[in-house]
């Protein structure tokens, strides 16, 4: 396989994985966003935690669907992350996705 290739099937992938985003996108309630992945979600749990003078984020939740690629099964029905970095949730407007309120 040549380079042009993986970069062809990379691109596929990511263009079938946006599509099943902009699909899926209005069955959820929140964005979230961490350091390494991006997810859309109904219910979200955010908890800033310290240990040893280090501040950490614990995220749980629930009825996910995971921004990987690679993933096989991009939904899930619960996911807990720490990370050390930035979490970014918002939550998504009703209106602008054309779901009845």
């Amino acid at each position: 396989m040549s380079a042009e290739d993986l970069e062809n099937y990379e691109a596929e992938l990511e263009l079938g994985l946006y599509r099943e985003y902009r699909d899926v996108v209005g069955l959820f309630s929140y964005v979230v966003e961490t350091e390494r992945r991006f997810y859309l979600a109904n219910e979200v749990d955010l908890q800033v935690r310290t240990a040893g003078g280090e501040v950490f984020f614990e995220l749980t939740l629930g009825d996910a669907w995971v921004w990987d690629v690679y993933r096989s099964a991009r939904f899930v029905r619960s996911v807990r992350v720490v990370t050390f970095k930035d979490v970014n949730v918002e939550e998504l407007p009703r209106a602008e996705l054309g779901l009845p309120s």
